[in-house]
C-alpha cells in the first residue's frame, strides 16, 4: 500500500527501451510489464519503477505518492517549487512533476 509523501516508485529513461530491458533482463534477471511501446515497468526487481522511452535526460525520477494530488501540488509550488509537468493521467493514475531550488526534478503520484 503506498503512503502519503513517501517515495513510492523510481522512473529511469530509455532512450532505446529494448535494449535497456534486455540489459537488466540479462544482468539481473529482471522482468518487464509493458505498459504501450515506450513504458516497461519493473517486475520482481525489488522496487516498484520502470523505463520510459518517451522522456528526456537518462536521469532517475523519484516518484513519491499522494493521497491528494492537487494538494500536494498546491504545498509544492508555496514551498518554491517549480512545475514542469502539471497533473496528467496515465494508466493507474494522476502525477505531476516538478524541480525543487536545486534543480532536481521528482514527481508525485495518486491513485485517486
Amino acid at each position: 500500500m503506498s503512503t502519503h509523501h513517501k517515495i513510492d516508485y523510481i522512473e529511469w529513461q530509455a532512450g532505446d527501451l529494448p535494449a535497456t530491458k534486455s540489459f537488466y533482463q540479462k544482468a539481473f534477471g529482471w522482468s518487464f510489464i509493458d505498459y504501450g511501446p515506450s513504458y516497461g515497468a519493473l517486475s520482481e526487481a525489488g522496487i516498484d519503477g520502470g523505463f520510459d522511452a518517451d522522456g528526456g535526460p537518462a536521469k532517475p525520477l523519484v516518484i513519491l505518492y499522494s493521497d491528494s494530488l492537487e494538494q500536494s501540488r498546491d504545498e509544492v509550488l508555496a514551498a518554491g517549487g517549480v512545475l514542469t509537468k502539471d497533473i496528467f493521467d496515465f494508466p493507474g493514475g494522476r502525477r505531476f512533476q516538478f524541480t525543487d531550488p536545486s534543480g532536481n526534478e521528482l514527481g508525485v503520484w495518486s491513485d485517486k
